[in-house]
């Protein structure tokens, strides 16, 4: 704490100094230098002042509201109806994402069927076998080729 004061306080001796240095060769200069000079400052202060009126009334300050029970961010009632509405978009990309899962299972399952039923009728199989109770046993174990 001690050195950033200390910091501080050569900060503040220096910016002294040089405003000192700067005064006393203002003294010296030309009435037309000076003129200018005043002029020039007088432009940088209008434009300052303009920029940060303009800031303020770009970016408003968020205000802490409360909101129930709970404390959030926001800028008061005021606020447009699209960023309410926006707050609903992380709940639907979440639906949609979990219909592209469901989909994707659904075709998954699909696939799974349509391939036991080519394997089904692409075999020589006796008609009387898909009614014998151990069918399901044979499907599940592949007999070799010989």
């Amino acid at each position: 704490m001690d050195q950033a004061s200390n910091e501080d306080a050569r900060v503040a001796r220096f910016g002294l100094r040089v405003a000192a240095g700067l005064n006393e060769q203002a003294q010296t200069l030309p009435a037309n230098v000076a003129e200018r000079l005043s002029f020039a400052r007088e432009q940088a202060l209008l434009k300052a002042r303009s920029a940060r009126a303009s800031q303020a009334q770009a970016a408003p300050a968020a205000a802490v509201m409360r909101s129930g029970s709970a404390l959030s961010l926001g800028r008061g009632g005021d606020s447009p109806r699209w960023l309410k509405l926006t707050s609903l978009l992380p709940l639907i990309l979440l639906v949609l994402g979990l219909m592209l899962i469901q989909h994707s299972q659904w075709y998954e399952q699909i696939l799974a069927a349509a391939e036991v039923d080519t394997g089904l009728l692409s075999d020589k199989l006796p008609p009387a076998a898909y009614g014998d109770p151990g069918f399901k046993e044979y499907l599940s174990d592949e007999p070799e080729e010989q």
